[in-house]
């Protein structure tokens, strides 16, 4: 047998020690709680990497382009052109939880009891209450900017079904949901770091077909959850309202900017 060359030993004990580390990293199964349950307990980021915090840049979701009615895509196209200033989040409102769950920047706590599972979100302080005792969405629930969940378990995933939102939820830069926006999540812990995460969204308004985001939530021991104060210190409501005294500020031209398809 020929002998190997001293680069390609060297390549291929790199090879194998990438596969070890990889195997070693997911060979921990995801822990469970005293009733059986896959356990979601645990502070998350929306990461494909593992380990320690990842302070990587913010990259886009891994999900399928929205496929949104002509109305929807003249409104993304009005809104993309005046450079997004009119985003809820600007101002400090919430987002549903496909865009809170997307942000890298800030942590994701999961609190799960044999009754509910509370998500809490570092980003705009938003806290979610999900039961999954079988009961439906209530008859009185109020339009939200969150939606009203309700939770169950179909085996290891966590699926929750989020209604009653209110009209003008910003899924994505220009993409604005209508009251008739409707969310199915599922949250999957695969081992011991990794949460999958898909989002399916409908709208008859703004979607002509359900729409699926898909991210990695990883496990981050020993981050917390900390305050977040949205309102200090912004200064994006009063540079708006200057703005809008003269809109050549921030106008751009249509040619410049195409909504997603």
């Amino acid at each position: 047998m020929p002998r190997l060359t001293g680069f390609v030993v060297v390549i291929i004990g790199a090879w194998m020690s990438v596969l070890s580390a990889s195997a070693q990293s997911t060979a921990a199964s995801a822990p469970r709680t005293a009733d059986g349950k896959i356990d979601l307990n645990g502070v998350y980021q929306a990461s494909p990497l593992r380990g320690a915090w990842d302070p990587s840049q913010p990259g886009p979701p891994l999900s399928e382009q929205p496929s949104l009615t002509p109305a929807a895509r003249q409104r993304a196209q009005e809104l993309l052109n005046r450079r997004s200033i009119d985003d809820p989040t600007a101002i400090c409102l919430p987002s549903a939880g496909p865009r809170m769950s997307g942000v890298i920047l800030f942590p994701i706590q999961f609190v799960q009891t044999p009754g509910q599972v509370v998500i809490i979100y570092e980003y705009m302080n938003a806290v979610r209450i999900i039961p999954t005792d079988g009961r439906p969405h209530p008859a009185d629930a109020e339009p939200t900017y969150q939606g009203d969940s309700v939770g169950r378990w179909e085996g290891d995933t966590l699926v929750v079904d989020i209604n009653n939102f209110k009209e003008g939820n910003w899924l994505a830069a220009g993409v604005v949901s209508s009251d008739k926006l409707h969310i199915t999540e599922r949250y999957a812990r695969v081992d011991k770091d990794q949460i999958d995460y898909e989002a399916v969204i409908e709208d008859p308004v703004l979607l002509t077909k359900p729409w699926t985001i898909r991210r990695t939530l990883m496990l981050r021991e020993g981050v917390r959850v900390r305050e977040y104060v949205c309102a200090e210190n912004n200064l994006d409501p009063g540079r708006y309202q200057e703005y809008l005294k003269n809109p050549s500020l921030f106008m751009r031209s249509p040619e410049q900017a195409a909504p997603p398809r």
